[in-house]
């Protein structure tokens, strides 16, 4: 299709052994594309310090698995409350969610805060660069994902800035950290969105990104409901045009 790169989703992977993680190594380098981008979940948004701390394991893992990959940098989220009844409650409720019983975002800030500077070494040691999504959570809003990375304080955590995740005025809220910037994920809806719609101007998009001298990837994350057949090959035009 022409991309450069590709961005694995931990997720949808087969298999963590090391003959599948070397094999995805091959397989992208006979055909001239770069492993340059991990996308991981995890939450830290829980009053359970059991559960953090299993949360915070199972991110060191990820870690040493994008390490193992050759890959420089690993998407992070903050993880969110959990009191929606599903996702697509999430979705109508704007990605608002409220708070558990007893307990605030202050005090989820102070939990994420936390586990993420445990990661931190870890970080360090494998040459991993993190980078926080504005994805749900404590990260739906620009200040909440610089909140994190300010107080932390460490090269080793940047910004993963994803294009469709901020649902009203996402032009100033993407301007607030294209400078912490180290790898756009940008959305398309080609055949109507999934879960919403977002009518983006990719050569505004652009124009922000370049003014904060940002040259690193833009990885394309299509959640439209096209035949990805044709609305991939269109979505890399679109984003083509608009960063080249």
């Amino acid at each position: 299709m022409g991309f450069d790169g590709v961005e694995i989703l931990h997720v949808q992977m087969a298999s963590e052994e090391p003959g599948y993680l070397q094999d995805l190594k091959r397989r992208a380098f006979v055909n001239g594309l770069d492993l340059m981008g991990f996308s991981t979940h995890q939450g830290f948004m829980s009053p359970d310090v059991d559960n953090r701390q299993r949360n915070i394991n199972n991110t060191i893992r990820q870690i040493e698995l994008c390490y193992d990959l050759g890959i420089p940098t690993m998407r992070l989220n903050t993880g969110r409350w959990g009191t929606s009844a599903s996702f697509s409650a999430l979705m109508d409720n704007r990605g608002i969610e409220s708070a558990l019983e007893g307990y605030t975002d202050e005090d989820a800030f102070g939990w994420v805060i936390g586990s993420i500077e445990r990661l931190i070494p870890k970080a360090e040691q494998c040459g991993v660069l993190l980078g926080l999504e504005n994805h749900w959570g404590l990260g739906r809003t620009p200040e909440g994902v610089l909140r994190i990375v300010e107080a932390i304080d460490s090269p080793w955590l940047r910004v993963t800035l994803d294009t469709g995740n901020f649902l009203e005025d996402p032009y100033d809220k993407l301007e607030m950290l294209a400078p912490h910037t180290i790898l756009m994920q940008a959305k398309t809806y080609y055949g109507g969105g999934t879960w919403y719609t977002l009518e983006l101007d990719y050569d505004r998009i652009a124009d922000i990104m370049r003014r904060h001298n940002y040259g690193g990837y833009v990885s394309l994350e299509f959640e439209g409901k096209e035949s990805e057949k044709t609305a991939i090959p269109k979505s890399l035009e679109l984003l083509r045009s608009a960063f080249s």
